[in-house]
């Protein structure tokens, strides 16, 4: 693994090279995560899983405990929290995470212009992500990204999903695993790609991120910042470019 960030040693680069050999030549797609990678909007969950589930439920929620049913879609983690309600708690989760999130109406800087930038090179860009259907179409609205992605898939309430969401854009696009590249922030997206064998960039520039796990689960780039996540996709296009 190369992690941006630091000086390049005669070692790192010559790492940088073997992974061009292995991975860039053939770049055809970029598959992206949203929460955490897109946009920083673990607060903005939060927010709104806490104004529209504790009046049903009677008590209050810590983050941890909420953030310890993640890996469904937000209807899986808000039927683990309030069963009997379920179905009131997703409708007013929604309602309040649309109402919230002109609190958080902007993606990271620098975003927008990198899909621009892949787009305009002629890849296409698809989306998988952990969020449920209705939550991951407001936040692309809020975001101006409706119509952007070449492919959107979704979260399941039953459980995480992510490596079916890959191998649907794969089976959709009829790419192979090494002609696509995965960014995302957490080490199960990380450990996702590695199941599929679908080359993954951790992405660390969030809050929320935490380098030092994502490192530890050996993703084949780390990068620190969206200027980073740039420069890395630019090299490998160019590189294919020259092939």
């Amino acid at each position: 693994m190369w992690v941006f960030g630091g000086d390049k040693t005669l070692a790192e680069r010559r790492q940088k090279d073997e992974l061009k050999g292995l991975l860039i030549n053939m770049l055809k797609a970029v598959i992206l995560d949203f929460d955490g990678t897109i946009g920083d909007t673990l607060a903005l969950c939060l927010e709104a899983f806490k104004s529209a589930i504790e009046p049903l439920a009677g008590r209050t929620f810590t983050e941890e405990e909420i953030i310890a049913t993640f890996g469904p879609s937000e209807e899986g983690t808000i039927a683990k929290l309030v069963l009997d309600q379920a179905a009131s708690g997703v409708a007013g989760y929604l309602r309040e995470y649309e109402r919230l999130h002109v609190k958080y109406d902007k993606p990271f800087p620098g975003i927008l212009e990198l899909l621009r930038t892949l787009k305009k090179r002629g890849l296409l860009v698809a989306l998988v992500t952990g969020k449920g259907r209705y939550s991951c179409d407001i936040s692309l609205a809020a975001y101006g990204l409706t119509d952007f992605f070449d492919a959107v898939e979704t979260g399941s309430a039953l459980g995480p999903c992510k490596p079916v969401g890959l191998r649907s854009v794969l089976t959709r696009f009829k790419l192979l695993p090494q002609e696509a590249v995965y960014v995302g922030d957490t080490t199960s997206d990380v450990a996702a790609c590695q199941e599929v064998g679908i080359p993954v960039i951790a992405a660390a520039w969030a809050s929320t991120a935490n380098p030092e796990q994502l490192a530890a689960t050996k993703p084949d780039r780390l990068c620190r910042s969206i200027t980073q996540l740039h420069d890395t996709l630019e090299d490998m296009m160019t590189t294919a470019d020259r092939t």
